[in-house]
């Protein structure tokens, strides 16, 4: 395209029948987990394919060798893009003698290097071989994410978040006691999810809810502003994620003046919380709206406040967190680990004015370089909550990662968990309110 000599083959499929064939059965394959990874040979050709898969790793490297391959020219093996696929297997699972069965082709390029100091791709051809830097190619390849970035974040977060690319990994610390079981519970403390117009996240928080043991009902913010509800059987109430009011106000603003400014919602939320038998947890637009409400330090003369993140943008991401030894009810147990969780908001930066020891901070993000923090909050800080720990308000998504498949990535020797260790979060909260009612 660049020198105007793009050539007169078109990539295509010239037997429908075979394509059919060979989708399904790698399906079959992923259906009964014979594919650890796998990529499509497309736009950019084989070695694309090859170098993605890598990738996704700061510490995997890969030798291929493509002496197999019936054709002279290396160009055309790495840089054609006629339809393919490149699958990761183990060996002893005897794919590529079911493959030979099926009737459907295939090449054994590449195996897994081990021990390589640096994360390389060596490609062996006719007896010569090349060897590429998957770091540098890495960062070749995310160059055009980050022009647009710049257009976006501004120069100074693209260029960070440039910068930190494979540099800030996923790692896991689960608590040594969780087991990853579900365990069927009575459901006899009842919870109640507060939504507004524009809530999105109650369903997921109500299944968390549900799972770890309590009764769930929905209540909206026009039941209790009518008088339809006044909360004086919750023991839990849970303010969950969305964009209430489309977030013309900004984040949660609306929200909390539905409750400022209807005394009915007021007097109920008011004599909530003046009960000490009761727990409550915000979650990113809900933890929005128990900032903007002054619910965990109404004493304090200068106020926590949620501001725009500093990118200035929505940033959704799965990002480490560290769980700090803490009194929160909920998180207290999980005290030393650290997990992954999703994040999603535009308005997630922790504004706290005064020195840390005046919050109680029971989770920050793993790392302070963005994009891990990926919105500068004081502190690292992923949530706060009150001094008693019975009231918590986090950004993070910890509903949205409760069940393992919801991560993108889970510990490869949990193979068994049916849970993730989140769970432990809101059973703590049933635990507690069973003790304390």
């Amino acid at each position: 395209q660049i020198y105007n000599s793009i050539g007169n083959e078109t990539p295509t499929i010239k037997d429908t029948d075979y394509f059919v064939k060979t989708f399904n059965y790698i399906q079959h394959l992923i259906r009964h987990e014979k594919v650890l990874a796998g990529h499509d040979v497309s736009a950019g050709g084989m070695i694309t394919a090859l170098l993605e898969m890598c990738f996704a790793e700061n510490d995997l490297s890969l030798h291929v060798d493509l002496s197999i391959i019936p054709e002279k020219k290396l160009e055309k093996i790495l840089f054609a893009e006629n339809p393919a696929l490149i699958i990761q297997v183990k060996r002893n699972d005897r794919i590529l003698e079911n493959l030979q069965k099926e009737g459907i082709h295939y090449y054994e390029i590449a195996s897994l290097i081990n021990h390589s100091a640096t994360q390389i791709m060596e490609i062996v051809f006719k007896q010569k071989m090349i060897t590429l830097d998957i770091d540098q190619y890495r960062k070749v390849w995310f160059k055009t994410s980050y022009l647009l970035d710049c257009k976006q974040s501004g120069e100074q977060k693209a260029k960070e978040r440039f910068d930190n690319l494979g540099s800030l990994p996923l790692h896991y610390a689960f608590p040594s006691t969780f087991t990853g079981q579900l365990h069927p519970l009575k459901k006899n403390i009842q919870a109640a999810i507060v939504r507004e117009q524009g809530t999105n996240g109650d369903r997921e928080m109500a299944y968390s809810l549900y799972i770890a043991g309590f009764n769930v009902k929905d209540v909206h913010v026009s039941d209790l502003i009518e008088g339809r509800e006044d909360l004086e059987d919750v023991s839990m109430v849970v303010f969950p994620g969305g964009f209430t009011n489309s977030d013309v106000l900004g984040s949660a603003k609306g929200w909390a003046g539905a409750f400022i400014y209807n005394s009915k919602a007021n007097k109920a939320l008011k004599e909530f919380y003046a009960r000490k038998d009761t727990l409550s947890l915000g979650v990113c637009n809900g933890c929005q709206l128990m900032v903007e409400l002054g619910l965990l330090y109404p004493e304090h003369a200068q106020a926590p406040k949620m501001l725009h993140n500093d990118t200035h943008k929505f940033e959704s991401a799965f990002v480490n967190v560290d769980i700090e030894s803490n009194q929160s009810v909920m998180l207290s147990s999980l005290a030393g680990s650290r997990l992954g969780v999703w994040i999603a908001h535009g308005e997630g930066k922790f504004a706290l004015p005064l020195p840390e020891e005046n919050y109680s901070i029971p989770m920050k993000y793993s790392y302070a370089a963005y994009p891990a923090n990926p919105n500068g909050s004081s502190y690292n800080a992923a949530a706060i909550c009150s001094h008693d720990g019975r009231h918590l308000a986090m950004m993070p998504h910890i509903e949205r990662a409760i069940l393992p498949w919801q991560w993108p990535y889970y510990p490869k020797n949990r193979k068994s968990d049916k849970l993730s260790p989140w769970i432990e979060a809101f059973t703590n909260a049933r635990i507690w309110i069973e003790k304390h009612t």
